[in-house]
């Protein structure tokens, strides 16, 4: 089992420190096509967590066993197979739901989040912290993600998970359309991008080597 230290290291880069969203602007493409709605959001975020923190388990399991010329293939073959179970899982049990995704689950396995994981971290550590990496590197992106759907809701439709809330769902509130729309959602991530990076800026200043 390794350190309290390393295992607290790994949940603040994956929520905070080094969130593929604020660092490295990966994954955005469900940003645009699922966070109009929160609870969309919420579903895809789960997805992209278990996908992220199984594939990244697998690989790990795998590693030594894994030849290094067909190491992407079968890692990528790793991830299909967990989103194959979920979008399999999502048709049977939730149509509904499956239906309002449409192609976006299936599209996890081109997301840059999961493979890269799977590269930079289990290709070079043992499962138990290839997991959780896996778990909060999924789990910072989802944030992220229902941070954006929060703000298009409410602004677009006046609701939150459908709940109308309070002066938004009123005649005096004008909804604002373009929200529910592809624009809303680069306005909404470039703020909270912005928001975080600005943040995360005192910090960074600290560390060695940083130029202020």
């Amino acid at each position: 089992m390794p350190p309290a230290k390393k295992i607290k290291d790994i949940i603040i880069n994956g929520l905070w420190s080094d969130n593929p969203v604020f660092r490295q602007i990966l994954g955005i493409c469900s940003a645009l096509a699922v966070t109009n709605v929160v609870l969309n959001t919420i579903v895809m975020g789960i997805a992209v967590t278990m996908t992220t923190a199984l594939s990244s388990f697998t690989v790990s399991l795998l590693r030594k066993w894994t030849p290094r010329v067909v190491r992407m293939m079968i890692e990528t073959l790793i991830i299909a197979f967990y989103v194959i179970l979920f979008d399999q899982a999502l048709k049977a049990y939730w149509p509904d739901m499956s239906r309002s995704l449409g192609p976006y689950v299936g599209l996890i396995i081109t997301n840059c989040i999961v493979m890269g994981r799977a590269e930079a971290f289990a290709n070079a550590n043992s499962p138990g912290p290839s997991f959780i990496d896996g778990l909060f590197a999924g789990l910072g992106y989802s944030f992220v993600l229902i941070m954006v759907s929060i703000v298009r809701e409410l602004f677009g439709m006046g609701s939150i998970l459908g709940i109308a809330m309070p002066f938004f769902a009123t005649a005096s509130w004008d909804r604002w359309i373009i929200m529910v729309m592809p624009p809303g959602a680069f306005f909404t991530l470039a703020i909270i991008v912005w928001i975080a990076r600005t943040l995360q800026k005192p910090k960074e200043a600290q560390m060695p080597g940083v130029k202020k």
